[in-house]
């Protein structure tokens, strides 16, 4: 038996923002298909020289990425979709906090996701609902002192 079920697309995502999300869906694509080492490893390097995102910022690219790419927005494309919001907001100057974990709930299931500001951005569960397992986020910056 199947349920019924359709694939919720933002809505009001400005063209400009969509065409950027389009631009950095193929190398998510691709970093997707690394081993998690090899993401962790890259991501660290693209981080370095933003500062942290603001919630709206990165969910802005998540919206963004999920109005340009079917994939990105249905159930199973949560590693394209949150790499892709992180090179999204990498492209504007910021980077959210990538995460990938588990549910702590039954059943087992493992998501990937981007936080700002200390929470899960666009996820709609409680704060605690995943485990992190890896973490890329801002690097914070020294005061040269």
């Amino acid at each position: 038996m199947t349920t019924p079920s359709a694939l919720e697309r933002p809505g009001g995502v400005p063209l400009s923002l969509r065409l950027a999300a389009r631009l950095v869906l193929l190398p998510a694509v691709v970093l997707a298909l690394l081993p998690p080492r090899r993401i962790r490893t890259v991501l660290g390097i693209l981080r370095r020289g933003a500062a942290p995102a603001t919630t709206s910022r990165a969910q802005e690219a998540r919206d963004a990425m999920c109005a340009a790419s079917l994939r990105c927005a249905g159930p199973k494309g949560c590693l394209p979709r949150s790499l892709g919001a992180a090179l999204l907001c990498r492209l504007r100057g910021t980077w959210p906090t990538w995460c990938t974990g588990v549910r702590v709930v039954p059943p087992f299931t493992a998501h990937a996701w981007i936080e700002a500001e200390g929470r899960p951005v666009g996820e709609g569960v409680p704060e605690g609902y995943f485990a992190r397992l890896v973490a890329v986020g801002p690097v914070a910056r020294s005061t040269g002192r």
